[in-house]
């Protein structure tokens, strides 16, 4: 029995599962951050400038929507669950890119040390959240290469390991076509 495990795939499974699992948290923790940096940025501009407050509330609802979805290691074994995560995150990543390209027409805002500590620090944890990604999506492709390769997708079957969802872009259609960069004079604060 015992060897019969050791050749179906059965302890790669258990490695492969630990790593995923491992590789998911580290993006949660990257996520995180990027969470508890939000209050301090807005409450910077809000400080700072005479703002857009459509931006700042877009980006207060979604970091809302992002940090209320229970965001746990499971979570990559519920398609429908993990999907709703990587909207909402899709959605506060959309908010923050608006909050700052706005936040360059205010001259004040741009001088202001702590505004652009906290800008440096959320566009390190924006790598840093990449990096995270990518090492996730690493993972769950040696996890699914395994769960469906033969003879370990019998193993698989046997003991129940499904495949594990990656990230996919929520947009796809959007980022397939190119930004359109304008020169023109841009907008006066009010």
């Amino acid at each position: 029995m015992a060897l019969a495990l050791t050749g179906c795939g059965y302890n790669d499974f258990q490695r492969l599962d630990e790593q995923t699992k491992s590789a998911w948290s580290e993006v949660l923790n990257q996520y995180q951050r990027r969470a508890d940096l939000v209050p301090n940025i807005v409450a910077t501009v809000k400080g700072e400038a005479s703002f857009e407050q459509d931006t700042l509330t877009q980006v207060i609802e979604a970091r809302a929507k992002a940090t209320s979805i229970q965001a746990t290691p499971e979570l990559v074994n519920n398609p429908e669950a993990f999907n709703k995560f990587q909207q909402a995150q899709g959605e506060l990543t959309g908010a923050l890119s608006r909050l700052m390209m706005v936040s360059e027409r205010y001259p004040q805002l741009q001088a202001n040390q702590a505004f652009r500590d906290l800008r440096v620090t959320l566009e390190g944890t924006e790598n840093r959240i990449t990096v995270a990604r990518n090492q996730y999506i690493e993972s769950v492709k040696q996890y699914n290469v395994l769960a469906r390769s033969f003879p370990s997708n019998l193993t698989a079957k046997v003991f129940g390991y499904e495949v594990k969802p990656s990230f996919t872009v929520q947009n796809e259609a959007e980022i397939s076509n190119a930004p359109k960069v304008d020169f023109s004079a841009p907008a006066k604060p009010q």
